[in-house]
C-alpha cells in the first residue's frame, strides 16, 4: 500500500531530499505504510530510509535528522486513512437518540483505536482483531478502553454485538505487555450497576498498575428513543449507591496501590444531593475529560483567583447561563465573587433542555435556540457567559448549528464562551 504525498513543509527533512506533493509513499524503514501510527512509529528514528514513488518510478531518500523530530510530509487527511466507524448498536448510544437534521458528523459513530492513542478517544474494541492489538502492542500505544461491564454475556446485550464479551480478552493482552489503559463505564440503572459494577471494577482492579483510571458516567437519555433499549436515568438513591460501590473500590485500590483508580462522574454527585469531594481526592484529575471533578476544580480555581484578582470596583452586572446540573456550583461561586467585589452582580439562569429533553442537564448539550428561547426578555446585564463547551471545539457555532455571532445578534448583547477554568471564569464575571 502506499499513501499519496500532498504537500512538504519549506525546509523539513523532507523538503531538503527533494520530496514532493504527488509523490507515493511506500515504505518507512523497510515497512509499508498503512496510516499515521506506522509512519509516527517508523519515522521516529534518528536515521530514516523512505522508498517513494514518483511518475511510476521508485527511489529512496535516506534522511538523517533528530530523533522523533517531524519528516515534514503532509497527507490528505490527519489518519492517511478512512476512520473507523462502531460496530456495535448499545443500548446507551447518545447518538442513535439525536434529533434529526442535524450536521452530518454528528451522527458519526467513532471507534478507533488510532483516535485514541492520538486524541484521546475511547474505543469499544470490538472491531479490533488479534493482529491489530499485537500492532498496539508492538508500538506500545496506550489507549483508552470504553469497558461498561467484564460481564461477557452482558457486554454482548449492552452493545448488541455478538464478539463484545470475548473482546474482553485484549484487556489482559495489554496490561500484561504493560501497556496502561484508561476505561470509561457509563452505567445504566438495573443493567449494569449493582453487584454487575462491583464485578466489573474488581476484575479491572485485578489487572492493575496497569488500569490507570476507571470513569463511570451515568446513562444519558433524551427526548428521542422511540424503538430504543428502555432505560431509564438515575434518582437521588440510586446515585448514591454508585458512588458507594466506587467508595469500597476506591479504598482497597488506595491501600494496595496508592491510587483510587476509580472516580464517580460529578453528575453522581449532584444527582445525590453529595458534596463533591475535595481536590486531593481526584488526585491529578485523570477523568477530567469525562466529567470527572470538574466542578470541584471550578470551585478551587475561581476561590483561588478571588484572593489575587485586581479589579477598578467599576459597578458590573453579568448573567451565567448554565446546565440545570451546573445551577449550584454557579449559584455558590457568584455567592462568594459578589461578597468579594461589592460592584459586582451576578445573575445565575439554568436553561431547561428542550432541544435534547429536559433530563439533558448538561451545559455543554444546550443549544443557541434554547438559549434564545429562555433569555429573550430578560435583562441580562452588561455581558452574558456561557461555557465553551456549548460550542464546536473549531469554530464558534452551536449544536444546532447556529453561530455565536447570530446568537449575539438575536439577544443584543456581548457573549463570553468561558472555559471550565477559575482564573478565566472570574476573568470574565469580572471584565478584565
Amino acid at each position: 500500500m502506499s499513501v499519496k504525498v500532498t504537500g512538504v513543509q519549506k525546509r523539513s527533512p523532507a523538503h531538503r531530499h527533494g520530496i514532493k506533493a504527488g509523490d507515493l509513499l511506500i515504505s518507512v524503514n523497510g515497512h509499508e505504510i498503512t496510516d499515521v501510527l506506522d509512519y509516527m512509529f517508523y519515522a521516529a528514528e534518528a536515521v530514516t530510509s523512505l522508498r517513494l514513488e514518483r511518475d511510476g518510478r521508485a527511489f529512496e531518500r535516506l534522511i538523517k535528522k533528530s530523533e522523533y523530530d517531524d519528516l515534514g510530509m503532509e497527507f490528505s487527511s490527519f489518519l492517511m486513512d478512512e476512520k473507523r466507524s462502531c460496530s456495535n448498536k448499545c443500548i446507551f448510544c447518545f447518538i442513535d437518540q439525536m434529533p434529526p437534521n442535524m450536521r452530518e458528523t454528528l451522527y458519526f459513530k467513532d471507534d478507533d483505536a488510532r483516535l485514541s492513542f492520538l486524541q484521546g478517544n475511547y474505543v469499544t474494541l470490538t472491531n479490533l482483531s488479534d493482529k491489530d492489538i499485537q500492532r498496539i502492542i508492538d508500538m506500545k500505544l496506550n489507549i483508552n478502553v470504553s469497558v461498561h461491564t467484564t460481564d461477557p454475556e452482558l457486554r454482548c446485550k449492552m452493545m448488541n454485538n455478538r464478539f463484545a464479551g470475548e473482546k474482553l480478552k485484549y484487556l489482559k493482552m495489554m496490561t500484561d505487555a504493560g501497556l496502561m489503559l484508561n476505561c470509561q463505564i457509563v452505567c445504566c440503572p438495573g443493567i449494569n450497576d449493582g453487584d454487575r459494577l462491583k464485578r466489573t471494577l474488581n476484575d479491572l482492579y485485578s489487572l492493575m498498575p496497569n488500569i490507570t483510571s476507571v470513569a463511570v458516567v451515568p446513562v444519558g437519555l433524551t427526548k428521542y428513543r422511540e424503538g430504543l433499549y428502555p432505560l431509564k436515568i438515575f434518582d437521588k438513591q440510586s446515585a448514591a449507591e454508585v458512588i458507594d460501590i466506587i467508595s469500597q473500590a476506591q479504598q482497597r485500590s488506595l491501600e494496595e496501590y496508592g491510587t483510587r483508580m476509580v472516580f464517580a462522574a460529578d453528575e453522581f454527585y449532584i444527582t445525590a444531593r453529595l458534596p463533591f469531594p475535595v481536590a486531593e481526592f481526584y488526585e491529578d484529575y485523570p477523568q477530567y475529560e469525562n466529567g470527572v471533578g470538574l466542578c470541584r476544580s471550578l470551585i478551587d480555581e475561581t476561590r483561588a483567583a478571588i484572593k489575587t484578582a485586581v479589579y477598578d470596583g467599576a459597578e458590573r452586572t453579568v448573567t451565567i447561563a448554565c446546565g440545570v446540573a451546573a445551577r449550584e456550583v454557579h449559584e455558590l461561586l457568584a455567592g462568594e465573587i459578589t461578597a468579594a467585589f461589592e460592584k459586582i452582580k451576578i445573575n445565575v439562569v439554568p436553561i431547561i433542555n428542550r432541544f435534547f429533553g429536559e433530563t439533558i442537564t448538561v451545559s455543554g448539550l444546550l443549544t443557541a435556540q434554547d438559549l434564545l428561547a429562555q433569555l429573550s426578555g430578560r435583562e441580562l446585564g452588561d455581558e452574558l457567559l456561557i461555557s465553551s463547551a456549548m460550542l464546536k471545539a473549531d469554530e464558534p457555532v452551536f449544536l444546532d448549528d447556529v453561530p455565536l455571532e447570530k446568537l449575539i445578534e438575536m439577544l443584543d448583547i456581548k457573549i463570553t464562551p468561558c472555559a471550565n477554568d477559575g482564573y478565566e471564569y472570574l476573568d470574565a464575571v469580572l471584565g478584565v
